[in-house]
């Protein structure tokens, strides 16, 4: 009896939660749906199996069924989103998927933050809800087209050449690789969180309101774009050697600055740079004009300062 006391203990002997979605190729969507599953579940120290079928009598065993099945009742835990009664859509009325559907329930629970768990619904979850749905989020203006999270998960399907692999197989290396991304997505969301009070304390002590000096190489574009007068922002870099000085976007979703770097700067480097600029320590202007580094946080004053004047 002590054995098999310690054998529950361990999860060993415990009935395995099951998670259930359909088998065949998959999607971002049932990816990471699996993943906030799979985690959430992980963190309670829950023993579990993923199943991929499409028989209804195995699904109906499901403690969780997501993608499949036909029904959505997240008080069941139940989230399909294909059947023709799927009316849940976001305020901008694009339909969830499988994965919206998860993260909107369990999504606070997993990252301890009903903030983070909406930061990471704005920044990634909704717009594969969108990708699953066939709603078109950029308009192509070049040849070229983005390279979306879906693309990925498309590739990581095995094609009609590899016999070697399986649907099944590949489903699984998605999930671990997806779990690996929304653990990060969690910490960044937090760690962004944590600096927004220190970001706007930054602006708000700011002498000169169109440069703001941060204390540490914060995520700062979502905050200091809510305010009108920031031009540059200057901060230490991760090299913990120089200091940078970026351009504030119009929009964080676009690249067109509010004030560029003066065209003469751009590409320069070291010597070519400090003879433009007069600043002895500068170091490198992006031929893009939106970054400048000096080696000093003095030099990246007078480099955000000329750039104002200029």
């Amino acid at each position: 009896m002590g054995i098999i006391k310690k054998l529950l203990e361990f999860n060993i002997l415990k009935p395995k939660v099951k998670l259930i979605t359909h088998n065949g190729s998959f999607h971002a969507d049932d990816v990471f749906a699996a993943a906030t599953l799979s985690l959430l579940l992980e963190k309670k120290g829950k023993n579990f199996e993923i199943i991929r079928t499409r028989d209804p009598k195995i699904i109906e065993k499901g403690d969780y069924v997501f993608d499949v099945g036909g029904v959505y009742d997240k008080d069941l835990n139940r989230f399909d989103h294909h059947q023709l009664s799927f009316k849940e859509m976001r305020k901008d009325n694009i339909f969830y998927s499988s994965f919206g559907l998860v993260w909107n329930k369990f999504g606070s629970e997993l990252t301890q933050s009903e903030k983070a768990a909406d930061f990471i619904d704005q920044k990634l979850v909704a717009s594969i809800d969108a990708s699953d749905n066939g709603f078109d989020l950029v308009e192509n203006k070049y040849d070229v087209s983005p390279y979306f999270m879906q693309y990925f998960f498309f590739a990581m399907n095995p094609t009609w050449n590899e016999n070697n692999l399986t649907n099944d197989e590949m489903f699984l290396k998605s999930v671990e690789i997806a779990k690996v991304l929304l653990k990060r997505e969690i910490i960044q969301a937090k760690d962004f969180i944590l600096a927004e009070d220190r970001i706007k304390k930054d602006y708000e002590k700011a002498e000169d309101k169109r440069i703001v000096i941060l204390d540490k190489d914060y995520s700062y574009e979502n905050v200091l774009n809510k305010y009108s007068e920031p031009l540059f922002v200057i901060y230490p870099r991760t090299d913990k050697i120089s200091w940078g000085v970026r351009a504030i976007r119009e929009d964080p979703k676009s690249f067109k600055n509010k004030k560029d770097f003066p065209k003469n700067w751009g590409g320069l480097r070291e010597e070519e740079l400090q003879k433009v600029t007069g600043i002895e320590d500068a170091i490198f202007c992006h031929r893009a004009l939106f970054l400048a580094v000096a080696k000093s946080k003095e030099g990246a004053i007078k480099l955000a300062n000329l750039a104002l004047s200029v």
